[in-house]
């Protein structure tokens, strides 16, 4: 929020990676969105709360509860509200203001359905969570297929569509562009709303000399016959983004990204530190 007015800002948030356990539904990405916009997060870990402990998981693993998903003693507040309030029968959407506003946030955080939808992964012929193949797994193991359960029977959160066509500028996050971005894609409309917008869409690529700066997204994309480079986000994101950010250690690959019809913006895009993450936000909207 260093550089535009928080109130102009929505985030529209991946809930393919939502979850119950013990009784909660978790909704990490979310969660993670929230806390780091609060500066809250942990900055070590890149999710939960700083300063955090795990008292809760200990009994449960005393009691023989499975313990392979840590959720913090804090963090567990966040889950046990919202789960009261979606059995309510309140959306999710309005439980996530309602969270994102106890946080102090003027921006707008929005799931992008608040409808069921589940991330599935096939791994070794089987299908499997997110979840657990991501945290359980460690997502040491090749992927052969990515999956979003129920997406069909989706529709996007109030909010989503208007915040798309009347945005400014319209950002694709560095995130992992097979679970992360493709699940808000695949929500019916969203994609449509996004292409239609295309001018006005920046997309910053995730991917930096062939890697993932966190995460499996390299990985993922090799294991599904993409390629893990510059180009192949941009080939991924053509019809979508007028626009893509690169970083400087691809400088060389500008010419083939812009084949792919995109324009291309060369910088540094890796968020080290508030001034860095300051000067990306600047480039993308800009």
């Amino acid at each position: 929020m260093e550089i535009v007015d928080p109130t102009s800002v929505t985030a529209i948030v991946n809930v393919g990676d939502d979850t119950e356990l013990h009784g909660l539904h978790i909704s990490p990405d979310i969660d993670t969105v929230t806390y780091t916009l609060a500066d809250a997060i942990d900055p070590d870990r890149g999710w939960g709360l700083a300063g955090e402990t795990w008292n809760a998981m200990g009994l449960l693993d005393r009691y023989g509860n499975p313990t392979w998903f840590n959720l913090g003693d804090q963090d567990l507040a966040t889950h046990i509200v919202r789960t009261e309030r979606l059995r309510r029968g309140e959306p999710l959407s309005s439980v996530t203001a309602h969270l994102a506003a106890s946080w102090g946030l003027t921006c707008g955080v929005i799931p992008v359905t608040d409808d069921p939808l589940r991330t599935m992964v096939t791994v070794e012929g089987t299908q499997i969570g997110f979840q657990e193949y991501f945290v359980g797994r460690q997502h040491d193991v090749a992927i052969e297929a990515v999956r979003f359960d129920r997406v069909e029977t989706t529709t996007p959160a109030p909010g989503v569509l208007d915040a798309i066509a009347s945005a400014e500028r319209v950002v694709i996050a560095p995130s992992n562009p097979v679970v992360s971005i493709d699940p808000l894609l695949a929500v019916p409309g969203v994609r449509e709303a996004v292409a239609a917008r295309r001018d006005a869409v920046a997309a910053i690529s995730p991917i930096v000399s062939g890697a993932a700066l966190k995460g499996p997204a390299a990985r993922m994309l090799d294991e599904l016959g993409e390629e893990a480079s510059a180009v192949g986000v941009a080939e991924r994101y053509a019809a979508l983004a007028g626009t893509l950010v690169i970083d400087e250690a691809d400088a060389d690959r500008r010419s083939e990204v812009e084949a792919t019809g995109v324009r291309c913006v060369v910088t540094d895009t890796i968020m080290r530190d508030v001034e860095r993450a300051s000067a990306l936000a600047k480039v993308a909207v800009a």
